[in-house]
């Protein structure tokens, strides 16, 4: 007999992260990914940097300074969080403690491109819940919902779209779900979100509401890997018995409470964000390029077809600038453009004028 995957894993199609070089060029700008780019806090650093001397050492299983550090930043219970390798771990122990083979996971249609494969990897359905004009609608998620439902994932903002859900939209939804099903609200970008969406105070008072935070986009922590989900306690214990024993590692969880207690940093950050957003805006419009109002650190440009987009995507690339195409998001006629430092966003900016003038 020869040995088989289990089925619907073949179903998996990759994730595939934003391109990082181009051949035959030293540098470029990197634009795909929505990385930091004023880079961590110096604290973070410095913090990384006297870890070294102890490599040989397993880090804190529990993650107990680290959930501390949460607990007094945010205000909230530290027996509600639960860290992981990333936020994405904890989608995908979600999915691994809630969902079964034959259950259902509903996302909404441009969502991250993992919460697809989340479910499929535990032998669920993946339900996709129609969009209005990139914009995520509470109640055609709902309406996607079944008996079978175990699992809704939410990200706010959205990620490729950058819209925002406002707060009580998730609450009207956290309202009308069934109680059997887990409301996720993935914040990966929850930081530049502002005025923030009142998920905390939905995963800290509902008992079906989990909501997920990560180090690698406001924090500039991107390379270690780090980030962690706040929840009602039997969640939160249940994905915490199924996670490895040292998921997250200990430069990583030092890096990370360094960068809590640096609250001027992080206020920078969300500072240039919301200024260069802003300007790179104005400037492809200007050009002849729409965008969406954006909540996060990229812009969706929406071009006339899929052709123009790829043109426009081929003539970045020649100018040695690198953005997030968007076929597999079902927005063939777009592109995602980070927030980069002030000479990328330049960059682009005028690249993409150039580009439309032609």
């Amino acid at each position: 007999m020869a040995i088989t995957a289990r089925p619907g894993l073949a179903d998996i199609k990759p994730y595939k992260s934003g391109e990082a070089s181009i051949e035959g060029r030293d540098s470029v700008f990197k634009l795909s990914a929505n990385e930091n780019p004023l880079g961590p806090s110096p604290m973070a650093v410095a913090a990384f940097k006297e870890c070294l001397d102890g490599l040989n050492l397993y880090p804190s299983s529990d993650h107990s300074a680290l959930r501390e550090a949460i607990s007094e930043r945010l205000g909230i219970d530290s027996d509600l969080i639960v860290c992981g390798n990333g936020s994405d771990e904890i989608l995908g122990l979600l999915a691994q403690a809630f969902a079964e083979p034959g259950a259902e996971i509903v996302y909404t249609k441009h969502g991250f491109l993992m919460y697809p494969i989340f479910a499929r990897s535990v032998g669920a359905q993946p339900i996709e819940a129609e969009e209005t004009n990139r914009q995520v609608n509470v109640r055609d998620l709902l309406a996607a919902c079944s008996p079978r439902t175990r699992l809704v994932y939410l990200a706010n903002p959205s990620n490729p779209t950058g819209n925002r859900i406002q707060s009580g939209e998730l609450e009207w939804l956290a309202n009308h779900l069934p109680p059997h099903i887990i409301l996720v609200i993935d914040g990966a970008y929850a930081e530049f979100n502002e005025p923030a969406d009142g998920s905390l105070d939905l995963a800290t008072s509902r008992p079906n509401v989990v909501t997920t935070r990560t180090f690698s986009k406001i924090y500039g922590l991107a390379a270690l890997r780090i980030g962690y989900g706040i929840g009602p306690r039997s969640i939160m214990d249940a994905i915490a018995r199924m996670r490895a024993p040292f998921n997250v590692n200990g430069p990583a969880q030092a890096a990370a409470i360094a960068s809590l207690k640096d609250r001027e940093y992080m206020c920078h950050s969300q500072s240039f964000n919301r200024q260069w957003r802003q300007w790179l805006r104005l400037r492809l419009e200007a050009s002849g390029v729409k965008c969406d109002d954006s909540s996060a650190n990229f812009l969706l440009a929406r071009f006339d077809g899929a052709k123009k987009a790829l043109d426009c995507d081929q003539w970045l690339r020649k100018d040695g600038i690198l953005v997030r195409r968007m076929e597999s998001y079902q927005l063939p006629h777009c592109l995602r453009i980070s927030i980069g430092s002030e000479t990328a966003n330049h960059a682009v900016a005028d690249s993409i004028d150039h580009f439309m003038r032609r």
